[in-house]
Parts: C-alpha cells; structure tokens; sequence
C-alpha cells in the first residue's frame, strides 16, 4: 500500500500522521455540506460535498471546489436528523490531498472548527453522542 502524501506548513506528511495528531477520534460517516470563504482576491468561494469524518473539533471533507490550508470556512452541515442544516461560524483548512480517482480528481481536506454557537455545538455533541457511539 502506497502512503499518501498532503501538504503542512512544514513540508509533506503522511495521511497517517496529520490523523495522529488529532485530539479526538473520527468515526467515518458520509454526508452532505455546503461551504463558502473568500479567497486571496476577496472573491467569494461556494462549494459542496460530503462530510467523511467528523467530531466535536473538526471535520473530513471531501468537496468540489479548491481550498488551501489556512484558508477560513464557513460551513453548513446537512445531518441526517431532518432539522436544518447545522452552521458552523468559522473552521480552518488543516490539511489539502488532491486525489485522482479512475480519471476523475477531487479534494479531500480536513478543517480544524473554531467557532460555533452554544445551540449548535450543543447539537453536534448530541449527533455525535446519539448516531456514532461517541463519547466527550
């Protein structure tokens, strides 16, 4: 098996490492995400995709439009529990895999979250607690 490479601030590090240095497990899921931030020029960024891992802190994606690390995100998650999307005010890019699959490329990222409201964080740990067996 071939180790995949992405892009740090301090060179390239595996898939494996950038996910050893998470604080909290990751259980894998798929959902749908909407997320928008303003590139270098002030331009206006809108992309979706699908949640791949999530917990309280952060989040997997795999999405349609290009991001950088560092890069600040506003997100909207769609949850399959039926009620409006969950807004999360403000995430970062931690990390940036372009991927070539059969052909087709994507973008696989992961972003650090950094700010929420009360309610919806509140509401991500209850998703969390409920759907994916973990535990704060």
């Amino acid at each position: 098996m071939r180790r995949q490479q992405v892009a740090s601030s301090n060179g390239l590090q595996s898939v494996t490492e950038v996910a050893n240095r998470r604080q909290n497990p990751r259980p894998s899921i798929e959902f749908g995400l909407m997320y928008s931030a303003q590139d270098h020029r002030g331009e206006v960024l809108m992309g979706d995709g699908m949640v791949t891992d999530l917990s309280p802190t952060g989040l997997g994606i795999r999405g349609n439009a290009s991001v950088k690390q560092g890069m600040d995100l506003t997100i909207f998650l769609y949850l399959p529990d039926g009620q409006d999307p969950l807004f999360i005010m403000e995430a970062t890019v931690a990390w940036v895999m372009e991927t070539k699959v059969a052909g087709a490329s994507g973008r696989r990222f992961g972003v650090e979250i950094l700010k929420m409201n009360l309610r919806e964080r509140n509401r991500l740990s209850y998703f969390l607690r409920s759907n994916l067996a973990y535990s704060d």
